[in-house]
């Protein structure tokens, strides 16, 4: 009877697990998705929470994988990566942006999540439980209640944490609404967005867009001061006036009447495509915080989108066309 309880009991904790996992993986993503106040809110703190439930069933998963000695070494390679995704998560959250050997906390945190999850899904094929679902005793009144007090102290817990970063006065509690860390704008990262690298091109080539050929002094001569963060998901965001554009005073209202879309693309390849709807708060800039943009920087001419995350912010730009897709008509995140 004993040994009957503790199955249940380990099935439960794999399930609760599982669900906890799957959940922060996703969570995660989504928070690179938003950059708005309340869907970054909502998706960080999520995702906070998730990977505290993690954290907090640990030491029930350490007693499942020893007691089932013919997979425990899966299991603890799990955990070390799992384990691996949450020191650099909380490095992150509670130390800042910063690098070693080139690489970030959040770097790490993402690599060891995809790693985990891919790992996860064989673990869990190879080794599936014979009952997986809930059954009538894993959802009386005691487990119910049990899991009421599981979320309420994850919840003071995350709270907890929040409250202790606000008082020590560390990096976590000067965070943004994504998570994102401050930099100063002249220093920000010279980062793109997964395999990029700063190209060798003529700095002087003209941008078309929509057709009509536009050099970079051209577009410096046409620009205004807009102020705008650009909040990079490698976990950093810079506050800085930009020298720039919009894009509904460089392509006619006729054209952008009977367009559906905008398509940004860089000299490097990649792209992302906007509403055309959102042309007049998409901007062409040239300078930075009165400075003209270096090359690490996405000079001459990149890619301004307020309220986007940063790898909408398209560098080096090297058109921007008209097109009859919808903007939904990519993968939600680029693939280059």
């Amino acid at each position: 009877m004993r040994g009957a309880r503790f199955r249940r009991a380990g099935r439960r904790t794999n399930v609760a697990l599982l669900l906890l996992i799957v959940g922060a993986f996703f969570s995660g993503w989504l928070a690179f998705a938003f950059g708005t106040a309340v869907p970054s809110t909502l998706t960080t703190v999520s995702h906070g929470l998730l990977g505290l439930g993690v954290v907090a069933l640990v030491p029930w998963k350490t007693v499942v994988i020893r007691r089932a000695a013919p997979i425990w070494l899966a299991s603890l390679l799990l955990a070390a990566l799992i384990v691996v995704c949450l020191v650099a998560g909380f490095i992150q959250v509670f130390a800042g942006h910063g690098t070693v050997l080139g690489m970030s906390p959040l770097q790490v945190h993402v690599g060891a999540a995809v790693v985990a999850v891919l790992f996860l899904a064989w673990h869990v094929l190879r080794h599936h439980p014979r009952h997986p679902l809930p059954g009538r005793a894993d959802l009386s009144r005691r487990n119910l209640l049990r899991t009421g007090a599981f979320v309420i102290a994850v919840g003071a817990s995350y709270a907890a944490l929040e409250g202790i970063g606000f008082v020590a006065k560390l990096p976590s509690s000067r965070r943004g609404l994504t998570g994102s860390h401050r930099v100063d704008p002249l220093a920000r990262p010279a980062t793109s967005w997964l395999f990029d690298r700063v190209p060798a091109f003529d700095a002087t080539r003209a941008v078309p867009v929509a057709g009509v050929r536009f050099r970079p002094e051209e577009l410096s001569a046409r620009s205004r001061a807009v102020s705008a963060r650009l909040d990079c998901t490698g976990g950093w965001f810079a506050d800085a006036e930009w020298t720039a554009v919009p894009l509904n005073e460089l392509i006619s209202p006729e054209r952008l009447t009977t367009a559906t879309s905008l398509v940004v693309t860089s000299v490097t390849g990649y792209s992302r495509r906007f509403p055309a709807d959102d042309s007049a708060s998409l901007w062409l800039a040239t300078s930075c915080e009165g400075r003209p943009l270096t090359a690490a920087g996405g000079g001459p001419v990149r890619l301004v989108a307020p309220h986007r995350r940063g790898f909408w912010w398209v560098k080096w730009v090297a058109s921007v066309e008209l097109s009859d897709q919808p903007a939904f008509a990519q993968s939600p995140f680029p693939l280059q």
